[in-house]
């Protein structure tokens, strides 16, 4: 729980809960992963284990977004409507004020014991303000590996519309001419002949040559693996938010030690100042250079901290592909605290969210329906015909309607339509069906690759929610436990630096009520707790995304129906040296 003396609203987004009718990607924003999916097999029926249901606790159900076309949808924990509970706030959080939706909220971080200055750019800075609504906006397309995501969606499409006209045939337009000089046998006539004979044909044919197994089946095959594209798409938005959102707050996080070290650094010098004033008597010359050195010191960690700051920016730019010379500039301030997720949530209540939202499995679920739909095909193979559609007499078969010319020596002169077909239905067993059971046994093999990929994803899951609860909440233990420390830290030095004015005796001897190398060793102290409460806020909300993102809720409903603020205009122009960011394939639909 965060302490009171921080002040820090902890606003909770409510999440929608609605299960959408299926809609084409173009529109598909916010998949699901199924429930359960069956598989026909040789022998019977061999079905997945059957993901549990989200539960629906009274105090905190989370939301559950839409699915995708083909598979199947419910709605346990939605309200009439559409829209679910908001979480309930940790137990001894206070309620916060109305934010409009908001999922920011700030604090005071010391009151009035200490006032940061915003961390100043260098005049070669490029400036770049941005607050986090925006830039999980801009992560809802502009990433690369939701571009290529949208990409392998178009080519699944393309394979799909190839494989529903597997049964169409091919047309052949073209013409042949043959020339023959010289003697040759005759063997209807029995004799040899020795004229030049002049041949040609031209026409059209249409071709084809197609089992009826592969035309029925190969339409679902790609379908299943049009499906599972589109889950990746939902995945690939979702870890982009998650790179953003870690840059974002990285951004956050470095840009606060830089504040925090410049403070520092500013009260050294004071320091260095007040040591300078004291009586030789009282402290000597040494004093001085030592907090002289630890000023340097101080300025050394400004600067790495500066510098990281840069770099995360850089990082944030390549996500986001913005303006790489740009210095990110977050408009909020960096001991924001973003709660998304009850950090007290149980496990029991999260696990069960992220199994059936991930889209990651529904991606999987998808390629195991389209390994059964490969082993109906190869068991109904030898059971239907491979039709096949083509000439009869004319050159390769492929012409089957034209004009036919002929001549000796050098004329061409007997002219006549010409018209040959041939319809051929043809039932193979591939090595006396041999082969037809290795097919039908290797596409098993692959159904059993595809439902073991199925359960590793499962585990995969599991294992993130864990790891992202735990990480969450240690962070909120931690960012009360920093707070407390910087507060005590910013007392202790400015305690210390104030007894550099008071002296008392010891006998005859007067001296210093706090020596100056105390005040030294508590200004360092303060720069450690700086640095640790802004990377201890920086992971929480981090923290925060992650469990977000492990339990599979899609980035659409941060980036757009529920941004933390309010989302502002911004340049995303790049420099000319560098391509224009474009909009990506054309959206891809059956």
């Amino acid at each position: 729980m965060m302490d009171r003396t921080a002040r820090a609203w902890t606003p909770l987004i409510a999440l929608l809960v609605c299960w959408l009718e299926p809609t084409p990607v173009a529109a598909q924003t916010s998949p699901s992963s199924p429930a359960s999916a069956t598989m026909a097999t040789q022998e019977g029926r061999s079905t997945l284990p059957t993901l549990p249901q989200a539960p629906t606790p009274t105090d905190a159900p989370l939301a559950r977004p839409a699915s995708p076309p083909g598979l199947p949808a419910s709605s346990p924990a939605a309200t009439p409507d559409g829209r679910g509970l908001p979480p309930a706030l940790p137990s001894g959080t206070p309620a916060p004020p109305d934010s409009g939706g908001s999922a920011m909220a700030s604090a005071s971080i010391l009151g009035k014991d200490v006032h940061l200055k915003t961390a100043p750019l260098e005049p070669t800075d490029l400036r770049f303000p941005i607050n986090l609504a925006t830039a999980l906006r801009l992560s809802d397309a502009r990433p690369l590996i939701v571009a290529a995501a949208q990409a392998s969606v178009w080519v699944a499409e393309a394979q799909l519309t190839r494989a529903k006209v597997l049964w169409v045939p091919t047309l052949n337009i073209g013409a042949d001419y043959i020339r023959h000089d010289g003697g040759g046998p005759d063997f209807n006539k029995g004799i040899m002949t020795a004229p030049s004979v002049n041949f040609f044909y031209g026409g059209v044919g249409a071709i084809q040559s197609v089992a009826v197994t592969d035309a029925f089946f190969e339409p679902l095959v790609a379908r299943q693996v049009l499906n599972s594209r589109q889950w990746d798409i939902q995945a690939a938005k979702n870890d982009a938010l998650m790179m953003t959102a870690n840059a974002y707050f990285s951004v956050h996080q470095y840009r606060g030690m830089y504040a925090g070290a410049l403070y520092t650094v500013e009260r050294g010098h004071d320091l260095v100042e007040r040591i300078n004033q004291l009586s030789k008597e009282l402290v000597p010359k040494v004093e001085v250079d030592r907090a002289r050195n630890m000023v340097a010191d101080l300025e050394q960690q400004a600067t790495a901290a500066r510098e990281a700051w840069r770099v995360n920016s850089a990082d944030l730019t390549q996500v986001l592909r913005l303006d790489p010379r740009a210095v990110i500039v977050p408009l909020e301030h960096d001991h924001l605290q973003i709660t998304v997720i009850d950090p007290g949530r149980r496990l029991d209540d999260l696990m069960p969210v992220a199994l059936v939202n991930r889209p990651e499995l529904g991606s999987q679920q998808a390629l195991v329906k389209a390994v059964v739909e490969r082993i109906g095909r190869e068991k109904f193979r030898p059971l239907t015909p491979t039709i096949m559609l083509n000439g009869f007499q004319t050159p390769y078969e492929q012409i089957q309607a034209g004009i036919f010319g002929i001549g000796s020596n050098s004329k061409l002169n007997q002219w006549k339509g010409r018209a040959d077909t041939s319809y051929q239905a043809l039932w193979q067993l591939d090595a006396f069906g041999v082969g037809n059971l290795a097919r039908i046994k290797e596409q098993r093999g692959e159904q059993s690759r595809a439902i073991i990929d199925f359960f590793r994803y499962q585990d995969m899951i599991a294992g993130d929610v864990t790891r992202a609860q735990a990480r969450l909440q240690s962070a909120a233990a931690r960012v009360s436990q920093a707070d407390r420390a910087l507060r005590t830290a910013v007392i202790t030095f400015n305690g210390n630096f104030e007894g550099l004015r008071h002296t008392t005796r010891f006998g005859d001897v007067l001296v210093l009520v706090n020596r100056p190398q105390e005040v030294v060793f508590a200004l360092q102290l303060m720069k450690q707790a700086f640095d640790q409460y802004f990377t201890t806020v920086a992971e929480y909300n981090r923290a925060q995304f992650e469990l977000f993102h492990a339990l599979g809720y899609p980035a659409r409903e941060l980036a757009d129906l529920r941004p933390p603020g309010e989302v502002l205009p911004v340049d995303t122009t790049r420099p000319a040296y560098l391509p224009p960011v474009g909009n990506g394939p054309p959206p891809a639909t059956r």
